[in-house]
C-alpha cells in the first residue's frame, strides 16, 4: 500500500510517505486535541487503520485486545475528526490532531486517557503512589454507552 522502506535518507528526508510497522504489522498513534492541545489517547494502527483513516479524515485504530479495526466514536458518538496527521523521523511513530467537539475520548469516560497526574520527587513505597486527578467530571457514563458490550479493554 504505502512505499517500500528501501534506505535511510528517503524514509528521513524523502518526500514520501514509508511507515514501519512493527512484527504485528502496528505503528504507534498518539492523538491529541486540535484546541486544547491535550493528548488524548494513545493507540495503534494497522496499514488499513491508517489507510481509513486518511480517507475518511476520521480516526481508526486498532484494537489488539478485540483484534479489530475500530472506528473512534462508532460506539459512543464522540468521533475524532482528524485535522492533522503527522510522523516522526523515522517514520515509526504517527501524531493525530483531531477535533472531539465537546466530546471524550477515553472509554473510562472522560475527556482524555490521561486524566491523572504522576507525583515528583522520592519515591518512599512504590506501592503507595497517589495519582492526582485533573479531570473531576467524566463527559459520559461507560456503563451506559457501552452496555452489553466487553470491556473496551483487557488488563
Amino acid at each position: 500500500m504505502f512505499k517500500k522502506r528501501e534506505n535511510v535518507a528517503e524514509i528521513e528526508e524523502g518526500n514520501l510517505l514509508s511507515p514501519k510497522f512493527d512484527n504485528d504489522g502496528l505503528i504507534p498513534v498518539i492523538t491529541m486535541c486540535d484546541k486544547t492541545k491535550d493528548i488524548l489517547m494513545h493507540g495503534y494502527m494497522n496499514v488499513e487503520a491508517l489507510k481509513k483513516t486518511m480517507e475518511t479524515k476520521e480516526a481508526h485504530y486498532f484494537s489488539r485486545s478485540r483484534n479489530q479495526i475500530w472506528h473512534k466514536g462508532k460506539t459512543s458518538g464522540f468521533t475524532q475528526i482528524v485535522k492533522e496527521i503527522r510522523i516522526d523521523d523515522d517514520q515509526d511513530s504517527i501524531w493525530l490532531t483531531v477535533d472531539i467537539g465537546n466530546g471524550a475520548s477515553c472509554h473510562v469516560g472522560y475527556r482524555s486517557c490521561f486524566y491523572r497526574s504522576i507525583p515528583l520527587g522520592m519515591i518512599k513505597n512504590g506501592r503507595e503512589v497517589e495519582m492526582k486527578f485533573l479531570e473531576k467530571e467524566k463527559k459520559f457514563d461507560p456503563k451506559k454507552v457501552y452496555k452489553g458490550q466487553a470491556n473496551p479493554t483487557k488488563i
